[in-house]
């Protein structure tokens, strides 16, 4: 059973949640605000910080990976079969092109499993994040809106000089060094 001895003995002294509780109101008045002024100022960012997701349509190979892994089903992509000519190829080759690639923003949680799972890089994320509406169906992007913001994508971050190579480079080097074969010797 819990008696009241124990009670008093893990509250401690009477009365310290409330010295606690003004300890910290007390500091947090001392201190300046910071208020950023919007509008008229455009906030400072921190990199690579999530806004809006950003289409490189030249990189889109309509594997529809990115709509399959929605979890809110928010991508809509149509795309049809082109026949391609190759010279020296006994028959055309097929590929897909884009015809729709929408995001439903007003449906998108930015969970950003979509950039993710491209294979071939064609969702970025960029930092671009004024892009309100007031109609809940002028939320619906298509490519070419996507398209737009892709000039505010920022590069890569640079890689690390410490840090551990690239399994190509690697790779690339150990072929490097290893010395050709030796020809084989006629057995005499």
């Amino acid at each position: 059973m819990f008696d009241m001895s124990e009670r008093s003995e893990s509250a401690g002294v009477p009365g310290s949640g409330l010295v606690k509780g003004l300890a910290v109101t007390l500091k947090t008045m001392t201190k300046r605000s910071t208020t950023q002024q919007y509008p008229d100022v455009a906030p400072e960012l921190p990199p690579r910080s999530r806004g809006v997701i950003a289409l490189l349509e030249e990189n889109c190979t309509v594997c529809m990976l990115c709509a399959r892994e929605c979890p809110d089903w928010c991508i809509y992509i149509d795309s049809h079969k082109e026949e391609v000519a190759v010279p020296g190829a006994a028959r055309p080759r097929q590929r897909n092109v884009l015809d729709r690639f929408d995001i439903d923003f007003s449906l998108c949680m930015y969970c950003g499993i979509c950039i993710e799972v491209c294979p071939f890089d064609a969702l970025y994320w960029s930092p671009e994040f004024e892009y309100a509406e007031y109609d809940i169906k002028d939320l619906l992007h298509d490519k070419d809106h996507l398209g737009e913001w892709m000039v505010t994508v920022p590069p890569p971050p640079a890689h690390d000089r410490n840090g551990e190579p690239a399994k190509e480079e690697t790779a690339a080097a150990r072929k490097a060094t290893i010395p050709a074969a030796p020809a084989a010797r006629p057995n005499t």
